[in-house]
């Protein structure tokens, strides 16, 4: 597959410090059968390895937006999406793999729905070729749940790993909230699409390989154990909490929100007596409230336009709901989780 000045898919990749991975991730585009035009466009976050280099020698085709600071998933790819030509997107994670059918896979699948939407495909680990998720559903405080359900194709959100979505829905959405910087700006994502009647769903056949976890800094199971850094729990467990606050209409939101903040609350607690560390507690917990509280006025301002484009039930919306806290179900089977 070659890349085209009048392309119909762009893959868009966000790259950072990724020269060990960053070319199989290309070449998975390159050796697609879809005999479809596409463009490549790398932004590369201020990597301080030889990612630029390894690209321009390997891919000349593919443009590369170079970015003097680190600014982050979500400016990156809207970046990206800007310098776009393609009539669909496919984010993908720098350390992803596609199979090799999956353009062809998702194009025929769009192509043949009446509605818009936002999609993805089965995702399995590199390193044990064992699925991880297909698609994923949200528990009632918005923590994700991975789908093994062969027959669910509509889930509740997808991950930017490899999430494919029309340029003009994406304009229509307004792409990713650059105040989020990393992480849950997929969830908002797909909640608001889900809000306004689009489909977020997987795409049974086909798949991506993908190293989970790595480009962040963890946040997957580690062996047996739940392995994470506090900046990463610390920016989840905020922009979930931006999401929650924008994503549930009232009377849901009144009661949900505010036992979600004393949850936070009690797990914070709770983690920095178990682990003889009051830092739990302010980094992770008490500042992504602090934060909350900061931008209360912008957060308003945007829920009343989220609450306003609203055409779906509250049943349907919480179709791809569970009611099981997910993050306490994971503490019961993998112990409490090592933060570094």
């Amino acid at each position: 597959m070659n890349s085209s000045r009048n392309p119909v898919c762009s893959i868009c990749i966000a790259n950072y410090n990724g020269a060990e991975v960053i070319v199989p991730c290309i070449q998975s585009v390159y050796d697609q059968d879809a005999g479809i035009p596409i463009e490549i466009i790398v932004h590369d976050d201020a990597s301080t390895d030889d990612s630029i280099g390894i690209i321009q020698r390997s891919f000349p085709d593919v443009k590369v937006i170079r970015s003097t600071r680190n600014v982050g998933f979500c400016l990156a790819n809207n970046r990206m999406v800007k310098e776009a030509q393609g009539k669909f997107l496919l984010l993908l994670n720098n350390d992803a793999v596609l199979h090799r059918d999956a353009l062809r896979t998702l194009l025929q699948h769009s192509e043949s729905k009446p509605i818009e939407g936002i999609l993805t495909l089965p995702q399995y680990d590199i390193s044990t070729g064992k699925l991880i998720d297909r698609g994923e559903m949200l528990d009632i405080f918005l923590n994700p749940v991975p789908n093994t359900d062969t027959q669910r194709q509509d889930v509740a959100m997808v991950i930017g790993a490899c999430l494919w979505i029309s340029k003009n829905l994406w304009e229509e959405l307004g792409g990713f909230l650059e105040w989020f910087e990393n992480l849950a700006e997929d969830m908002y994502l797909c909640c608001v699409a889900r809000l306004r009647g689009y489909t977020v769903s997987v795409v049974s056949c086909s798949g991506y390989d993908h190293w989970a976890g790595m480009s962040f800094g963890g946040g997957k199971l580690d062996g047996n154990a739940m392995r994470t850094t506090y900046r990463r729990r610390a920016l989840s467990e905020r922009n979930k909490t931006y999401v929650m606050f924008l994503y549930y209409p009232a009377p849901i939101f009144h009661i949900v929100f505010p036992v979600h903040i004393l949850f936070l609350l009690i797990e914070g607690i709770f983690l920095s007596i178990v682990k003889r560390e009051t830092r739990v507690l302010k980094d992770i917990y008490l500042t992504p409230l602090l934060s909350a509280w900061r931008n209360r006025k912008r957060l308003r301002e945007l829920r009343r336009d989220v609450q306003k484009n609203r055409c779906i039930s509250l049943k349907d919306m919480l179709a791809v709901h569970t009611m099981m806290p997910y993050k306490l179900l994971m503490i019961l089977r993998h112990g409490i989780p090592h933060i570094k």
